[in-house]
C-alpha cells in the first residue's frame, strides 16, 4: 500500500506582473487502488498541481509538504521522484528528436528500475502493450512524439505508464483531443495499468467524458488554487449538469472579502 499525501500546498509563478500564488493550500491524499479527479474550469491550477507534484522548475512551492510513503517528494530532484514510483502523463508532450520510442522506454524503464529489463521479455511487454494500445508497431522505431497525432501522443504517455508501472500516475488533462475511439482506447490503457499494479491515479480533467471509462472513488472541484468541494462519482455528474459556475463565484467573492 502506498500512499501519496498533499498537506497545505502553496504554489507561486512568476509572471510578466510578478510573483503569482496559483496553489493556495491543496490538501489531497490518494491511496494505492484509488481513482481521485480533479475537475475544475480552466485556469485553476489543476495543471500546475501536476507539475509541482512531477518536479517542475517553472513553479516554485512556498509552503506546504509532498510525501510519497512518508518520504519528501519535494527533496527529490526530478530523476528521484519518477524512481521512487511518480509518473506525470502530460497535456501536452514534448517531441524529443533523435530518440526512437523503443529507446526512450527501455532507458527510461532501466532509470527507474535501476537496471536495464531483460532484452526479450522486454521486447515482448512493449509488443503486447502497443497492441493494447492499437499503436502501428513502426512507432517503435520513430523519434519520440515527432511527428505524432494528439492521439498518438496520449497513447504513447499510457504506453509509457503501463511500462514503468508507477505507484502514483498524475494524468493531465489526458482526454483532451482525442476522439472517441482513442479516448477509449487510451482509458482502458489506464484501468489495465492500473489492475495491474494497483497504483493510485490522480486524473485531471474539465469534462466527465473519461470518467464514463475511468470510474472514480473520489471527486474534487478545483477552483482558484484550491480544493472547493469533495464527493463521490455522483459529484462528477452535478458538475456536468451544473457546471462551475457557483464555485467560481463563490471564490470571487470570498476574495472579494479578503
Amino acid at each position: 500500500m502506498s500512499t501519496l499525501e498533499i498537506r497545505d500546498l502553496h504554489v507561486t509563478v512568476e509572471t510578466e506582473n510578478g510573483t503569482k500564488e496559483i496553489l493556495k493550500g491543496v490538501n489531497l491524499t490518494i491511496n494505492s487502488g484509488e481513482t481521485h479527479a480533479i475537475m475544475g474550469p480552466n485556469g485553476s491550477g489543476k495543471s500546475t498541481l501536476a507539475y509541482s507534484i512531477a518536479g517542475h522548475p517553472k513553479y516554485t512551492i512556498t509552503s506546504g509538504t509532498v510525501t510519497l510513503d512518508g518520504e519528501d517528494v519535494l527533496a527529490m530532484d526530478v530523476d528521484e521522484r519518477a524512481r521512487a514510483g511518480v509518473f506525470l502523463a502530460m497535456q501536452y508532450p514534448v517531441e524529443v528528436p533523435g530518440v526512437t520510442v523503443s529507446n526512450f522506454l527501455r532507458t527510461a524503464k532501466t532509470a527507474v528500475d535501476g537496471e536495464a529489463p531483460k532484452l526479450r521479455t522486454w521486447v515482448k511487454d512493449v509488443k503486447d502493450a502497443m497492441g493494447n494500445l492499437k499503436m502501428d508497431p513502426a512507432f517503435a522505431d520513430r523519434n519520440v512524439n515527432e511527428g505524432f497525432s494528439g492521439g498518438e501522443k496520449k497513447r504513447h504517455e499510457i504506453l509509457q505508464m503501463e511500462l514503468l508501472k508507477p505507484k502514483m500516475a498524475i494524468l493531465d488533462e489526458t482526454d483532451s483531443g482525442l476522439d472517441v475511439d482513442a479516448l477509449r482506447i487510451v482509458s482502458e490503457g489506464v484501468n489495465r495499468a492500473k489492475a495491474e499494479t494497483n497504483c493510485g491515479v490522480l486524473l485531471i480533467t474539465h469534462y466527465t467524458r473519461i470518467l464514463r471509462y475511468i470510474k472514480p472513488d473520489h471527486v474534487h472541484v478545483f477552483v482558484n488554487g484550491r480544493v472547493a468541494e469533495e464527493g463521490g462519482p455522483e459529484l462528477a455528474d452535478r458538475l456536468e449538469a451544473e457546471g462551475y459556475d457557483r464555485y467560481v463565484n463563490a471564490a470571487v467573492g470570498s476574495e472579494v472579502k479578503a
